[in-house]
């Protein structure tokens, strides 16, 4: 089953997992094997006034919509386009007083383009919304509360004039956010934004090592390869982070998206022991001493959540510096615990510019991160793109480089050269570059022109550290 800019997918009954997507063609690592529009999008409640509606970039100066008072737009072309989405909408937050949360904007909608378009098959979707998996019926008693409260306040907002749906619907279209809301990031891939609804990529099965990732790029959804994918293969993306022992993944999995999952990785538990390593050799710590350690690292990380959402960062630190020596006499290199606090530690040290600190900590998390991800993983890639950045802004050249550019080769793939952050990070190679060579020929006249330079302008370092990671796939309550 195809339909119009759809022809190198298909639709198909996945063992076990119910409908999936499969490959109709092959594609090469770093293939676009599909991008995709949202059927319906909005910003996030807390963004609303800093994030364009239309193509959910990040701007200094927004443009408001002059009737609700609610809807931000990067200029006039951004709200023209907007207005077909946001017409409906915009008339009844006037009514209405106020615009409601997220949830219900974008089931409302979702529901005008289905008053206008109908439910069925929608122009180069493969599945109508009607299809959509919504898990109601898996839901406990906390999510049909939370069920109940989203529809009624959905019937206050949901205009008199406007077509009429009964309750059973409305509760579907609730369950298809919950399920299949993929989060949408800013233009640089940094920050979530806001949530959309594509079916399309909704059709894509989980599995712990996938073989595409999606990117949101241009306003668009891209479904890309990791690996190379043969006609016939399924594709699948992973719905959670890697950085997790199997037994964990699946207990998420089953959570937030009611599957047991029984992919490879899962059901071999690979690289569970990495993920769990103890030193070895002589001095290897007692099981006792493990279990005290990981308690330790667990507490310290709440304690560290805390601090960070409170902005006291040098507490942060100090937190990390008495986590990691308690951890390192007994911790393995890629025990996640310890990558977590080293991975906390590298991005809040290059936040209060104590870099070569920093640096120390970004490389020993990237050489972890290294033998666990895959080495196509988008995270993975941000990771040592920031690790690159730490070590540039610490003197340390030939090892700054040579992160940036093995960020740039994973980014290439996951993001594609046309992404804001590969082209960012093609810049600071290209600079980093050009800085060794100057190094390598005269180390004094390097550092002497360095100085100088940065009095004037630096490679931006990450913003103000935050509680929230690379976003994530989906747009789920944790």
């Amino acid at each position: 089953m195809t339909k119009g800019g759809m022809e190198s997918v298909e639709v198909f009954t996945s063992e076990g997992k119910g409908r999936g997507l499969k490959a109709q063609k092959e594609f090469l690592p770093g293939d676009v094997i599909f991008a995709e529009p949202a059927y319906a999008a909005v910003v996030f409640d807390s963004l609303t006034h800093v994030i364009c509606h239309t193509c959910f970039k990040r701007q200094e100066r927004l443009h408001r919509c002059g009737q609700c008072k609610f809807a931000y737009y990067c200029d006039r072309t951004c709200q023209r386009a907007a207005w077909l989405n946001h017409k409906n909408e915009c008339s009844a937050i006037k009514k209405h007083g106020k615009a409601p949360t997220e949830n219900i904007r974008l089931a409302a909608r979702i529901m005008w383009k289905i008053e206008r378009e109908g439910s069925g098959l929608a122009e180069g979707c493969l599945v109508s919304i009607d299809d959509l998996q919504n898990h109601v019926d898996s839901f406990d008693e906390e999510e049909k509360k939370e069920l109940r409260a989203d529809v009624e306040s959905f019937l206050e907002f949901w205009p008199p004039q406007s077509q009429q749906f009964g309750m059973q619907y409305i509760s579907h279209i609730f369950g298809v956010i919950s399920c299949n809301g993929f989060t949408l990031s800013d233009q640089r891939g940094l920050q979530a934004v806001g949530v959309g609804i594509f079916p399309n990529l909704c059709q894509a099965n989980h599995d712990c090592w996938p073989n595409c990732t999606v990117i949101f790029n241009n306003g668009k959804i891209e479904l890309r390869a990791l690996s190379k994918i043969s006609p016939g293969d399924e594709l699948t993306v992973s719905y959670v982070d890697f950085l997790n022992v199997s037994e964990e993944r699946r207990k998420q999995l089953k959570k937030q998206y009611y599957f047991d999952c029984t992919c490879e990785h899962c059901k071999k538990q690979i690289k569970d022991d990495l993920m769990l390593a103890v030193k070895e050799g002589e001095g290897k710590p007692s099981a006792e001493t493990v279990k005290e350690v990981i308690q330790f690292s667990k507490d310290t990380l709440e304690k560290i959540n805390k601090a960070r959402m409170e902005g006291l960062y040098h507490e942060v630190v100090k937190m990390c510096r008495e986590c990691l020596k308690k951890q390192e006499p007994v911790l393995g290199d890629t025990n996640i615990y310890l990558l977590r606090i080293l991975s906390i530690a590298s991005e809040v040290l290059s936040y209060l510019q104590m870099f070569e600190e920093a640096a120390d900590y970004a490389k020993r998390m990237v050489d972890g991160y290294l033998k666990i991800y895959h080495p196509n993983n988008a995270q993975l890639g941000m990771a040592v793109m920031r690790a690159g950045v730490t070590h540039w802004h610490a003197g340390l050249i030939e090892a700054g480089h040579g992160l940036i550019c093995k960020a740039y080769a994973i980014l290439l793939i996951t993001h594609g050269p046309s992404h804001p952050i590969t082209k960012d990070l093609e810049v600071m190679r290209v600079q980093t570059e050009m800085e060794l060579r100057m190094f390598q020929q005269n180390e004094l006249m390097y550092y002497k022109m360095r100085e100088a330079a940065l009095k004037n302008q630096k490679i931006q370092v990450m913003p103000e550290p935050s509680n929230e990671t690379s976003p994530s796939l989906f747009h789920k309550k944790e």
